[in-house]
């Protein structure tokens, strides 16, 4: 059973999420052609159907840095660390160490969220791991 403040959050956040730009209708309609495909039989949905609960791992990736360990111990609060990346440069949003989209930071209820903004397509995907 869902609390009201976990619906009121929940609320607050599909408001959130409503106000971002709508894609265009050809993106619109490049996603429906994708979804459309072959009918399942009931074998393949149950198999489906297994791997759609496996768990996975998903993270934001603000930027790297490589620092020596003498440097590492040598941190400390207030210490800054550069990272490869500069100010207003997407995220890159990671499953299971894998990219999968870039993304921007959004703030909803002083919680952070992220606002995918360009998602890698399967193709791709798949070129990185060979």
């Amino acid at each position: 059973m869902v609390s009201d403040e976990e619906q009121k959050l929940a609320d607050e956040w599909a408001a959130a999420m409503s106000e971002q730009e709508q894609p265009e209708a050809v993106e619109l309609e490049e996603f429906d052609e994708a979804g459309e495909g072959p009918q399942l039989s009931a074998e393949e949905k149950r198999r489906l159907d297994t791997i759609l609960d496996i768990p996975v791992t998903i993270s934001m990736e603000v930027g790297r840095s490589k620092v020596t360990i003498r440097n590492l111990l040598q941190l400390n609060q207030g210490s800054v660390v550069e990272l490869d990346r500069v100010a207003g440069e997407p995220l890159d949003v990671l499953v299971n160490g894998t990219l999968i989209a870039h993304g921007e930071v959004v703030v909803v209820n002083d919680k952070f969220g992220i606002r995918l903004t360009d998602v890698i397509s399967q193709q791709e995907r798949i070129k990185k791991l060979k």
